[in-house]
């Protein structure tokens, strides 16, 4: 077993480094202030080829697979959660929609100018009475010759407000349901009926846009179909698992972030004549997210291998994503803590790391939700069924 990073990614983890740097972090507190992502970052993400870093090249994408995607959210993570949530709501989950089914013709058409940032991409699923029920949805799809006509309303959409391209579930069979009754679809900006409805004004990530989108009989040519109709659900959840693992890289990049600052601070802040590093209380918080930031790392790194290996990862990136972001939850809240009243205000980038962090045991499916799914992979051998 060998664990060090090729040459190649130790290259491209270098450059992250400089690009989060000098590129993001002076912008992440305006972000956050304004409760919106700013267009030069997002220009320039697309500029150095940071929005398709793990699709192929002939896709106009960086080639780097999932453990380069991974390394580019844990950056970002320990930097701007807004704009980790951005790019993994691009590549994670919008953009891997398309490229896990979709057609030769249609990866064509689309990808390269998501990989490049010309455009933006957008995973719409989650609806009013929709969340952890994804199987709920009641967004409609009904066919019209060779055209799909579309109609609802999707919530949250992280990227709603920027985005250009979406990816939309429907249903087109309430008979059969989720099991061949829903299909995935490709739907464009500019198709008439497709309007940004409520921008949401959140705790945190507040430099990433959400909205409701609404879908007002939008109707979208057959050839817009992603994958088979009827399989949309599948497609779908394929997806949320590779949407799973880049949030949990991007929870490895903020908890490591508060580790370091907790030992820097620590070892600097002097109180009854000495540094607090040297009081118990201190080390144990920082041995303990030592020790979880190492656990997180190995189960995030070993996962991006599954799928560059092509090994199945539904357990795995489930895992990354439950304990990552209560891993990252625990870090911050301890490096608040460490920081006393100094992580309590908005002068210092913690109170925004710990709101941030906040919604990471939320979406991508809840912390409820990935207990429910490890279990049903844990116990489909031995022919137990579990359901929500």
């Amino acid at each position: 077993m060998d664990f060090t990073l090729p040459k190649h990614l130790q290259l491209f983890k270098e450059m992250l480094k400089e690009f989060a740097e000098t590129e993001v972090r002076p912008k992440a507190k305006k972000m956050d202030a304004e409760g919106w992502p700013d267009p030069d970052v997002v220009r320039k993400l697309g500029e150095n080829g940071l929005l398709g870093i793990p699709f192929p090249t002939k896709y106009g994408g960086g080639g780097l697979g999932e453990m380069g995607y991974c390394l580019l959210m844990e950056t970002m993570g320990g930097v701007c959660t807004s704009t980790a949530t951005l790019i993994g709501a691009h590549i994670g989950i919008g953009v891997m929609a398309l490229y896990l089914g979709g057609t030769e013709e249609q990866k064509k058409k689309y990808m390269p100018d998501l990989c490049n940032g010309r455009k933006i991409a957008a995973f719409c699923l989650t609806e009013p009475g929709a969340g952890s029920d994804a199987a709920g949805i009641k967004t409609r799809a009904i066919k019209d010759g060779n055209s799909w006509v579309i109609t609802g309303n999707k919530i949250y959409i992280t990227n709603g407000p920027i985005a250009d391209v979406f990816t939309v579930l429907a249903v087109t069979d309430p008979a059969l349901g989720a099991r061949g009754g829903v299909t995935a679809f490709i739907v464009e900006k500019g198709m008439p009926g497709v309007s940004v409805g409520t921008v949401e004004h959140k705790m945190g990530i507040r430099g990433s846009a959400t909205s409701e989108m609404i879908f007002d009989e939008v109707v979208v040519p057959s050839a817009n179909v992603l994958g088979q109709v009827g399989a949309g659900f599948v497609t779908f959840m394929a997806t949320l698992d590779t949407g799973r693992l880049g949030l949990g890289a991007a929870c490895l990049g903020g908890a490591e972030a508060a580790l370091e600052s907790m030992c820097k601070y620590a070892a600097g802040r002097q109180q009854f004549g000495k540094p607090i590093a040297e009081k118990q209380a201190i080390q144990w918080m920082i041995a303990d997210t030592a020790s979880e930031v190492e656990a997180l790392r190995s189960m995030v790194y070993r996962t991006a291998w599954m799928v560059d290996t092509n090994q199945p990862y539904t357990k795995e990136a489930g895992i990354c994503k439950l304990f990552g972001s209560e891993v990252a939850a625990r870090a911050i809240n301890r490096a608040v803590q460490v920081h006393g009243a100094l992580g309590y205000t908005r002068d210092f980038w913690i109170e925004r790391a710990w709101r941030d962090a906040r919604i990471a045991e939320i979406f991508e499916g809840t912390n409820e939700i990935q207990r429910i799914v490890i279990a049903e992979q844990m116990l489909r051998p031995y022919g137990v069924r579990v359901r929500p």
